[in-house]
């Protein structure tokens, strides 16, 4: 495959979903894949856009016929990958960003050894509840719960290749930028890119 698949994890409120946006949004070739789930979809959500949104029957039938790459239940519902839209995007050179937890992660990088997997970590413990309560939306036991759960998913980030911890959103969007485009440089993909100019040069 000619893009490059990567995978970013992270606990709840670590950042993550902006980081991926402001990425997507500065850098050109490269899309988040749409996830499907099986929960409610929130106010100002858009089906396709943020997820496509289905039930829990539905889910089903597409987990066995295999078309997710992963999938994994989460806060009591189902999300999945499907398989052939990233594949899809992959081949034709657009590079594609999986915002899953550590469960699609393993399995991720069990079907497609090649992908490159990050984890974003928040600066402290204080600071990641700072930040789930400042959304203003979850009660005491939900935060609690919440809390508990980003203990579990960052027991996982030595699973990872890259580690970028989000003190500043600046700094690290720049390293997630950085990771990007260093991947970019390899000699395989520069090869592909100026074949015509190297075959000039050698030539």
């Amino acid at each position: 495959m000619i893009g490059t698949l990567y995978i970013v994890s992270a606990p709840s409120g670590a950042g993550k979903t902006s980081l991926v946006k402001a990425l997507v949004d500065t850098v050109p070739d490269i899309a988040v894949s749409v996830s499907h789930t099986t929960r409610s979809r929130r106010p100002k959500e858009e089906e396709g856009v943020d997820y496509h949104f289905i039930d829990e029957a539905d889910f089903a039938a597409m987990v066995e016929r295999g078309e997710f790459l992963e999938h994994a239940r989460v806060f009591g519902n189902w999300y999945g990958t499907a398989r052939s839209t990233v594949t899809e995007n992959l081949e034709h050179g657009t590079d594609v960003l999986l915002e899953i937890d550590w469960q699609g992660a393993q399995q991720v990088r069990e079907a497609l050894p090649e992908a490159i997997s990050i984890f974003v970590l928040p600066p402290s413990r204080a600071e990641l509840e700072r930040r789930l309560r400042g959304r203003g939306q979850d009660s005491d036991a939900v935060i609690a719960d919440r809390m508990a759960a980003a203990v579990e998913e960052m027991s996982h980030y030595a699973e990872y290749d890259y580690l970028i911890v989000n003190d500043s959103f600046g700094h690290a969007l720049s390293d997630l930028m950085a990771i990007v485009h260093a991947r970019r440089l390899r000699r395989s993909a520069q090869s592909r890119r100026f074949a015509r100019e190297l075959n000039e040069l050698l030539g």
